[in-house]
């Protein structure tokens, strides 16, 4: 396997973990640890709000590091830290101890989206499909965190669940750190070229600004859509499965199977925003998504399982939309920053989900957060509207003008 493809496999690795370690919690909680602590499922969760507040805030000063210092030894520090502080979770004897480590993941997760996302799209033109291939392994993380985590925990219990894959995560970082130590690429970042040979217009400047606006508006929206729905499809599936959801492990099997199919929708995605209109592509997706998450506020039994796969397939394509506008309209020297801005407001934002999940949840049930969802889902709708039609962008990676 050429050093490239290699690169590109770790960094897509290294999403799936990501996503994964996030959500470890999600399903210690739901299945395991309410019982074991005598806690109920509202009063666990909002012990991993610090965890994803940091996913969120650490991303400037990770994208910071990387466009000033260096991408690839900032995710070495991503793969060994995160497994790091996974093991320590592993051995907390309080529901504060879980906090601080699940606090630390958040910190060491901080680090991937930012950098590795920057990597992936340098050097680039068409970035959608190649963006949309990373985006699934980071759903199967995410699909993978309560399938493997309900095997984990009915075969060894909740701290297995952690510590195992801290290990997996500390080896795979040593491998990728002798992979770029060997190619000599831990080495301080560097514009990729002179590629503007003038000064941006004012007409120009001004469109940008608008792109970069709804960038961040739907970026906020976006992220509560995510980070509700991946976060509480373990309890939906307890309580409106029924008889279909007798054990952790058959619910981490349907979460699996749900998160697995509606990951593969992102290369449909990818496709039409490398080869058609950003606008109307996300326009129809942010559609779609009001229309599903609103059908999944009373369905009960197996319906819930087919509601789930649609609106999660329009939750999971919507991801490559914005990091691909970010990609286009942002050079490369300061492109790990632009991603952290995003991310910044895309996970402080998903940090408010989980006392959000647990206020809904506690007091009227999922129906009403289902409702909340599909009314950001058709603001998104309206903020896409506010794309240019033809919205021609500096194309920074080739210095070529594109048209979306």
């Amino acid at each position: 396997m050429k050093t490239n493809q290699l690169r590109f496999f770790f960094l897509n690795l290294g999403h799936f973990l990501d996503h994964f370690f996030m959500l470890i919690f999600a399903s210690v909680a739901a299945l395991r640890l309410n019982t074991e602590w005598g806690m109920s499922y509202a009063e666990l969760i909002p012990y991993a709000t610090p965890g994803l507040v940091a996913f969120g805030l650490c991303a400037l000063p990770a994208g910071w590091l990387a466009d000033k210092w260096s991408r690839s030894a900032m995710m070495v520090i991503f793969f060994v830290g995160i497994g790091i502080s996974s093991i320590y979770t592993s051995f907390a004897d309080s529901p504060a101890a879980v906090g601080v480590g699940l606090t630390l993941i958040g910190v060491f997760a901080a680090i991937y989206h930012p950098v590795g996302i920057a990597m992936l799209v340098q050097g680039r033109q068409k970035t959608g499909v190649m963006l949309a291939v990373n985006g699934i392994f980071g759903n199967l993380g995410v699909a993978s965190a309560a399938l493997v985590t309900g095997l984990l925990i009915d075969n060894i219990g909740w701290r297995g669940a952690f510590y195992l894959p801290g290990i997996f995560a500390i080896i795979i970082g040593l491998l990728y750190f002798v992979l770029e130590y060997k190619m000599d690429k831990l080495e301080t970042i560097q514009a990729e070229n002179n590629l503007q040979a003038s000064a941006t217009s004012a007409s120009m400047q001004s469109q940008l600004s608008r792109i970069f606006a709804v960038i961040l508006f739907t970026t906020a929206l976006g992220g509560l859509i995510f980070q509700s729905t991946t976060f509480a499809l373990p309890k939906i599936f307890e309580e409106r499965l029924g008889d279909f959801a007798g054990s952790a492990t058959l619910i981490g099997f349907y979460t699996f199977i749900v998160f697995t199919i509606a990951a593969f929708a992102q290369l449909v995605v990818g496709y039409l925003l490398d080869n058609h209109s950003v606008r109307a592509v996300f326009a129809w997706v942010a559609l779609l998504q009001t229309l599903f998450l609103s059908l999944m506020i009373h369905v009960t039994g197996l319906q819930t399982l087919i509601v789930a796969i649609a609106f999660m397939l329009v939750v999971f394509g919507a991801i490559p939309i914005n990091d691909v506008l970010v990609g286009r309209v942002v050079k490369s020297e300061w492109r790990s920053r632009a991603y952290a801005l995003t991310y910044l407001v895309s996970f402080t934002v998903s940090a408010s989900a989980v006392p959000l999940i647990a206020v809904i949840h506690g007091s009227y049930g999922f129906d009403r957060l289902f409702l909340l969802l599909s009314l950001s889902a058709l603001l998104i709708f309206i903020a896409a509207l506010f794309l240019p039609k033809q919205a021609k962008q500096t194309n920074l990676n080739t210095n070529n003008v594109v048209t979306d």
